[in-house]
């Protein structure tokens, strides 16, 4: 202990306030065990404040402008301008929204909340020491602890965060003028998601991408849409390229990519562009690195609590989200792939049962996955090849959009829903959907893979008409093969 340190105690600590913590420590709290919450920044964690949610309302108020800004089919004439210092002001309005609500909940839970960085001591303590001039440090000591410390943006050699003109995720989202141009380095979902978010708002994007296709994981049926849409909306691709370094020649900013060896490693080429032999050479005003996260593992010290970690940093768990140390736990993007904040949210409510003495444990059968690109991408369960790898003669359905009255209603009817079953028992193994409001369309079919629904199940419950999920319903009869507005296969 450090002299003049105050030493408390709790029945279980929680490192890290964003969506698996809060909701461990809320959980923990309905089940009548003191908690205590440590987060060193901003409760909401890095989604609330810096990802999920200040995105998405960006991609909603960019939306609105360009929606309004192409309706001329519609009847409709306007040209909006765009005030980013104040779309990024609204945006901060909705975070602290959130987040303000994530911590009065957590205070009606009874939850205690310690403002500060955390640290292991032993297999029993930590210290916290809190930010400030003489703001110090105190020793907490714990029962059980729950690890949900999160992601950070990867950086690259050479591409310091620090310099202006280099831009993480957070520091993008923060932006409050438009940049005439930016180079995105880096095809994923983030990439992706903020490329269409600035070239809607005006900006020369160019994507930088060391493979031959963008989103890597995802199948080419699904991200030819995006692919397609994004290039009609100005993005430019560079595929097979890999950031190597960046200067500033008079006044400017050059972006300098050389030819990746293994451009073809993701065996995916829908969309994708001849490389050239020679080193690319991009002038922009800033470049956005978006080549994914990691763990948040290497600050806590988990080896004075014996807490393993694999090669990558993540802390491996058991189905109970148990680490290799009983009494201690971890939720969330630290826990391992997938580094989705609703897969965080379950498994910390989990952590928090099972130390309670509850019979949880994660059982999920499937974790939807969104990219909330224009059209959107939303996939759970398994693909039609993973249904054959694991011994299922699957039989799949697909409807388009453009076949929907609803679609065609919105303006928006580019993509189709999928739905991969068991031939011989109907059971729902799977689904994708790209298209209009895919993120919301998709949670009926992980319910239906969670309850065990048969295609029969999904197609004769009665959809309202005219709605974007009467596709669902369509996609599950085309796989019956008596769906009524497309052709059966």
């Amino acid at each position: 202990m450090v002299v003049g340190d105050v030493t408390t105690g709790t029945d279980v600590l929680i490192i890290g306030a964003g969506p698996a913590g809060y909701v461990a420590a809320i959980r923990a709290g309905q089940l009548d065990l003191d908690v205590t919450l440590v987060e060193k920044e901003a409760y909401g964690g890095a989604c609330l404040n810096h990802g999920c949610i200040p995105s998405k309302a960006l991609i909603t108020a960019t939306d609105v402008a360009h929606e309004a800004r192409h309706a001329e089919e519609m009847g409709i004439h306007a040209d909006p301008a765009i005030d980013l210092s104040g779309m990024v002001g609204w945006k901060d309005e909705v975070v602290s929204q959130l987040t303000g609500g994530v911590e009065k909940l957590c205070k009606a839970n009874g939850v205690n909340l310690l403002e500060g960085t955390a640290t292991f001591v032993d297999d029993h303590t930590v210290r916290v020491s809190h930010s400030g001039d003489g703001q110090g440090s105190e020793t907490l000591e714990f029962e059980h602890a729950i690890v949900a410390t999160g992601s950070r943006p990867i950086s690259i050699p050479d591409f310091s965060f620090d310099d202006p003109p280099i831009l993480n995720s957070r520091q993008a989202l923060a932006l409050e003028s438009v940049p005439d141009s930016m180079a995105i380095v880096g095809g994923g979902y983030i990439g992706m998601e903020l490329a269409t978010v600035f070239t809607k708002l005006g900006t020369d994007v160019t994507v930088v991408e060391m493979l031959e296709s963008i989103l890597p994981g995802y199948d080419d049926d699904l991200k030819r849409p995006v692919k397609k849409r994004a290039s009609d909306l100005g993005v430019d691709f560079q595929f097979g390229y890999t950031a190597s370094e960046w200067y500033e020649p008079d006044g400017g900013v050059r972006l300098v990519a050389q030819p990746a060896d293994d451009a073809a490693a993701d065996g995916g080429t829908e969309g994708a562009e001849a490389v050239e032999s020679e080193r690319l050479e991009l002038d922009v005003e800033k470049i956005l690195i978006a080549v994914g996260r990691e763990p948040v593992s290497d600050t806590l010290d988990l080896e004075a609590v014996g807490v393993e970690t694999d090669e990558r940093g993540f802390i491996e768990t058991d189905s109970r989200a148990r680490t290799n140390v009983d009494h201690v736990f971890a939720a969330g993007d630290v826990a391992g792939e997938p580094m989705l904040a609703h897969k965080g949210s379950m498994e910390g409510q989990v952590a928090a049962e099972v130390i309670a003495g509850e019979p949880a444990a994660i059982d999920s059968q499937a974790i939807p996955a969104v990219v909330f690109t224009d059209p959107e991408i939303a996939t759970v369960g398994m693909t039609e090849t993973e249904a054959e790898e694991a011994g299922f003669e699957p039989v799949v359905g697909q409807f388009p959009f453009r076949a929907s009255g609803r679609a065609l209603t919105t303006g928006e009817s580019d993509g189709f829903v999928t739905i991969v079953a068991d031939e011989s028992e109907g059971y729902v193994l799977g689904a994708s959907i790209v298209g209009p409001e895919a993120s919301e369309l998709i949670a009926e079919l992980g319910l239906a893979i969670e309850l065990g629904a048969t295609l029969e199940d999904v197609a004769s419950t009665v959809h309202a008409h005219p709605t974007l999920s009467e596709s669902v319903m369509e996609a599950a009869e085309n796989a019956l093969g008596h769906a009524i507005h497309t052709l059966n296969r």
